[in-house]
């Protein structure tokens, strides 16, 4: 600070000295031009080496330059380097002058998307952008979002998801379109757990979610028939090839009004939505909890499977969440900033693996 200061006290030192010289006559200015030259004349003869020009020296010969010939009178210098003292002075007074890029977002949002980011290790930029949004009415963008996120090591990328014949086919059926599929969940003490999950595509909700150490047939449709109300709309339900869908399941599926349809062997990708639905339960529970029991499992999913229907966060919905809460209000865009009088308030879900956030008025 004070070498700056120093600085522009000699730049306004030479602008007082030009000044001074400005009220002068030329024949006076004439023969002290001559009577300087003859003296530098001397130097350049003896060859005397001149101490390197600081920035107040540079600025003040380019701004003098502006007002005869410099050519003729450069010495102490190349006129490649005045030029190019010119071109570095210019650069510095365009990046003062313009703004680069655009205004970062407020600091306290910068402190919320990366609480967000610390508390739930699980989620990426898009999930957080749609959570500030759809949550605390927030829209940022999830490359906005991501320039805010502690550095972390990123996922590996997975392989191309979906064919197309099979995508047309579940978009224009989703309406009508349940699917189920097996996971399996180890315990604490090695036990060998089953996971059933049931999802209806429309909407992506969570119709059905139970475990099991002992999958059979009986037991699958029983599962099935409680997830799936008798006054449905579905047509289709889709399920793999396991041994589990037995012919008399699928036949008594048939009689619950819904047509079977078994993905082709080896194609998990025909049966996408519900493998990306064991893939989510993967990341955000089972992976970070382990199971001390059947019953212990059955209530971590049950806990899961209220977050993932009302307080999770869908990018293909919009995003949306599958089922929300009558009692939670809309919440509405307000840029970059919380509402006047509003506090965002974290709920806690499974101990603390993930929190899901709203607003909430402050008291008077």
């Amino acid at each position: 600070m004070m070498c700056l200061a120093q600085s522009w006290l000699r730049i306004l030192g030479d602008l007082v000295r030009f000044l001074r010289l400005v009220l002068r006559s030329r024949t006076s200015l004439a023969a002290e031009n001559l009577f300087l030259r003859k003296q530098l004349a001397f130097y350049q003869e003896r060859k005397v080496k001149s101490r390197r020009a600081d920035n107040p020296t540079r600025l003040t010969l380019v701004l003098l330059s502006r007002w005869f010939n410099w050519r003729d009178a450069l010495i102490v210098v190349r006129p490649r380097t005045l030029v190019t003292w010119h071109r570095k002075g210019w650069r510095l007074f365009w990046r003062w002058k313009s703004e680069a890029g655009r205004r970062p977002i407020p600091v306290e949002l910068q402190h919320l998307i990366r609480t967000i980011a610390r508390e739930n290790p699980s989620w990426g930029e898009e999930r957080i952008a749609n959570e500030l949004l759809l949550k605390l009415g927030l829209r940022l963008s999830p490359r906005s979002v991501r320039k805010y996120l502690p550095k972390l090591p990123s996922p590996p990328t997975g392989g191309p998801r979906g064919d197309q014949r099979w995508a047309v086919f579940l978009r224009n059926h989703a309406r009508f379109i349940v699917a189920c599929d097996f996971c399996i969940v180890v315990t604490s003490a090695f036990r060998v757990l089953y996971v059933l999950v049931v999802m209806e595509h429309a909407s992506r909700r969570l119709i059905g979610l139970n475990a099991t150490a002992h999958p059979t047939a009986a037991w699958t449709l029983q599962q099935l028939r409680e997830a799936i109300p008798s006054d449905h709309e579905y047509r289709f339900i889709i399920h793999d090839h396991d041994a589990i869908f037995s012919g008399e399941l699928d036949a008594s599926l048939n009689r619950l009004g819904l047509n079977v349809v078994s993905t082709p062997k080896h194609s998990p990708q025909a049966n996408s939505l519900c493998e990306r639905l064991l893939g989510s339960l993967r990341r955000e529970c089972l992976d970070w909890i382990i199971p001390l029991s059947e019953r212990h499992l059955r209530k971590i999913l049950l806990s899961w499977m209220a977050h993932y229907n009302r307080g999770r966060p869908h990018s293909s919905l919009g995003p949306g969440i599958p089922h929300p809460r009558l009692s939670d209000p809309p919440v509405r865009c307000c840029g970059h900033r919380l509402p006047v009088g509003h506090q965002v308030v974290a709920r806690q879900i499974l101990g603390g693996l993930h929190h899901e956030y709203s607003l909430q008025r402050l008291a008077a």
